[in-house]
């Protein structure tokens, strides 16, 4: 859960929500107590000073009766009781003065207030005490926190399809169009949810359709090139017959390439990856791309093994060299191989545009009729799904089509 996160967030939300709720549930208890406590010292402060008064003769009978109006005391007259209370009793204040003493007890979660004098001792009971409500507040906070708990867990149960929907909608972006995303909810994440698996869906129909239609017509259209090449091959030698047969090649490897782009763009990738040396898959590109050995100069180490996929790394391979002689100013091409770098080196002007310009199928220059075909369009879908980088420079009148990282191919 990285910190951008919107479970993260939450979390840390709910988190400040319930300190902040255990520090104010703290500091309640300190202040109630201290409030209760300052409630009980003054009403028996009064009761007390007012029944020394009395029991000294400094105020008349009906004079503490009006003082302590209100307060409910019985006093205790059996001795027994009294006895025991004032020996068993916890002492929770006690104050003393010339006039007498007085003493704030507890005893069997009651509260008494023991008054002596010279001439008389007298024992009250609180009638109206009402215990600390410690348990009371305790139970409140309790509900409160089970309230934002549960708030969280639900909150963490509706945002869990999100999660769900990302790793299928990672899982999109890397090509696996093989995702079920749907859900029965009815909220905003499920209709989100259930919108991205419909698209999904009908991208799938699409996708379908479209293999189906270039397989279609590829298979459709390699009856007649088969037929137009046996048909060629049976002519008497001679310069037509050599152009049929070369046309009929080149449509052959048109339709090879055209089944290339459909396996990559169907999100097929990769099928057939195996360890093969790159001198033999360089000879493998230049004869499909049919150039005189004059043209061409290779320099690489012969013990260069990559793990591809034999067919479509050199169709790339065999566009670029293509593309090189044909856009190239004395019709040939340089090609250094390192355990880094595979460089195609061609002598010629510098692209007009960035490379990404280029990598557009049938892109044309302006004011020229030459155009750039699927070529380079493949080269950069065979690359990029090699995992690859397909990268160009051009250095002292000299175009360098590169394919870089090759070591992560070894």
């Amino acid at each position: 859960m990285t910190k951008s996160s919107i479970f993260y967030s939450i979390t840390f939300i709910f988190s400040i929500s319930i300190v902040s709720i255990f520090l104010a549930l703290l500091f309640l208890l300190e202040y109630d107590k201290q409030m209760y406590t300052e409630k009980l010292n003054i009403k028996y402060s009064i009761i007390s000073r007012a029944t020394l008064f009395h029991l000294n003769n400094f105020i008349t009978n009906d004079e503490l009766k009006r003082q302590v109006q209100g307060y409910q005391m019985r006093e205790i007259t059996d001795k027994e009781d009294k006895e025991q209370i004032i020996q068993n009793a916890q002492i929770i204040q006690k104050i003393a003065d010339r006039i007498g003493t007085s003493a704030i007890l507890r005893y069997e979660s009651n509260h008494y207030l023991h008054i002596e004098t010279k001439y008389a001792s007298l024992l009250l009971k609180d009638e109206d005490f009402q215990p600390y409500r410690y348990d009371l507040i305790k139970v409140i906070f309790g509900v409160v926190f089970a309230i934002i708990i549960i708030a969280y867990i639900l909150t963490i149960r509706k945002l869990k399809p999100l999660r769900k929907l990302k790793r299928q909608m990672d899982r999109f972006a890397k090509g696996d169009l093989d995702i079920n995303c749907k859900t029965d909810g009815e909220d905003e994440i499920s209709q989100v949810a259930n919108a991205f698996h419909n698209a999904v869906e009908q991208i799938n129909k699409l996708n379908h359709s479209r293999q189906l239609f270039l397989r279609n017509i590829m298979h459709e259209l390699k009856t007649p090139i088969t037929k137009g090449r046996i048909s060629a091959e049976m002519l008497e030698s001679g310069k037509q017959r050599e152009r049929l047969i070369g046309t009929f090649e080149k449509l052959e490897l048109l339709i090879n390439e055209f089944a290339s782009i459909e396996q990559i763009t169907s999100g097929e990738g990769l099928k057939n990856i195996k360890p093969y040396r790159l001198v033999d898959m360089l000879d493998e590109a230049i004869d499909l791309a049919m150039i005189s050995p004059s043209q061409i100069e290779i320099e690489l180490d012969d013990e260069i093994i990559l793990h591809v996929d034999f067919r479509l790394f050199t169709t790339a391979m065999k566009n670029v060299i293509d593309n090189g002689i044909k856009y190239s100013i004395d019709q040939t091409i340089k090609i250094v191989a390192t355990k880094e770098a595979i460089a195609f080196i061609s002598q010629g002007k510098p692209l007009k545009y960035d490379l990404e310009h280029y990598l557009e199928p049938f892109v044309q220059e302006k004011n020229s009729h030459q155009s750039f075909g699927l070529g380079l369009y493949i080269v950069y879908h065979i690359i990029k799904a090699h995992h690859l980088s397909f990268t160009y420079e051009h250095k002292e009148g000299y175009n360098y089509f590169n394919f870089e990282k090759i070591e992560t191919l070894a």
